[in-house]
């Protein structure tokens, strides 16, 4: 599927109402981002590389491994290398719009979880004066929009994530990995914020990893992992649309269903555990922050 590429933000008036939402979301992005992410958010994504600055004469706590040892003899005194981070970097955030995406059994649904989640990314990367770029995928690249800097593109990048169109289709994880690894030869940071209920992306996100730096972001909904016993029910596919019934009040109905969802993420898990890729689970039944923040928490530590 081809996907629909934007120069800029979008020309056509935007509703009051629909501007007022964004503006709300944005500004709980902003609260969030400002109490828990921007600390660490700069210690574990760095720059592309070190721009060689001025040599200048040691000082106490400067690193050794920094002293320029040429200078030190000619000077007959410690001098240093100094260099200044490139800290721009371009974050892609890739989002799920598949039909399993819109499933939510709480107050929210993952797609409500996954715009909040990538609007908070978003804010956060802007802060600290990174270029931020939007792909919304399923079954193909549905949307994509530049990385750019400033509040007008980060109102376009929410207004997206919001709104955009539902539509019946299957999560295909290649379709965006394929597209990412192909839409710049520089290194980036790629968020992929997905339910993953797809097979055989283990390949193409791999290949993405190679070059880019790669986080999964996973959707849960914790109606996915055990069904409550409330008697007969319909249940739908989402993103086949076929219908089944099943007879909830039956134990060993609810055992299968939820030994199969222990096997479904047990298998997750071991993919991405091979493929390397930094993960983390969010569901929405419970606060993103704290998961978010333990991932930076871990990645600086590693760093």
């Amino acid at each position: 599927m081809t996907a629909a590429l934007h120069p800029g933000p979008q020309r056509e008036p935007v509703p009051p109402e629909v501007l007022r939402v964004v503006k709300q979301v944005e500004i709980k992005a902003r609260i969030l981002a400002d109490e828990a992410l921007v600390g660490t958010y700069r210690s574990v994504f760095r720059g592309s590389g070190l721009d060689f600055e001025e040599v200048r004469e040691y000082e106490p706590g400067d690193d050794i491994r920094s002293i320029d040892w040429n200078v030190t003899a000619r000077m007959n005194a410690p001098y240093i290398k100094k260099y200044r981070e490139e800290r721009e970097l371009n974050i892609y955030i890739a989002v799920d719009v598949s039909s399993s995406a819109w499933f939510g059994t709480g107050s929210v649904s993952k797609r409500e979880l996954a715009a909040d989640v990538a609007a908070l990314l978003a804010v956060t990367a802007l802060h600290n004066n990174d270029r931020v770029g939007l792909v919304l995928f399923a079954d193909g690249v549905r949307e994509f929009i530049p990385p750019q800097q400033g509040r007008h593109h980060l109102l376009h990048v929410i207004r997206e994530l919001l709104y955009a169109e539902p539509r019946r289709s299957r999560t295909e994880i290649a379709s965006v990995a394929d597209y990412l690894a192909n839409v710049t030869k520089k290194r980036n940071v790629v968020f992929v914020v997905s339910d993953f209920l797809d097979v055989d992306f283990e390949a193409p996100l791999r290949a993405l990893g190679h070059k880019h730096d790669v986080i999964a972001l996973i959707l849960n909904d914790p109606r996915e992992a055990e069904l409550p016993s409330v008697g007969l029910v319909a249940l739908e596919d989402a993103e086949s649309g076929r219908v089944g019934y099943v007879d909830t009040s039956d134990p060993a109905v609810r055992e299968r269903f939820a030994r199969t969802a222990r096997e479904r993420r047990a298998q997750r898990l071991r993919t991405f555990s091979r493929m390397g890729v930094d993960r983390v689970d969010l569901s929405t039944d419970r606060p993103y922050v704290p998961a978010l923040l333990g991932l930076f928490n871990a990645r600086s530590r590693r760093n």
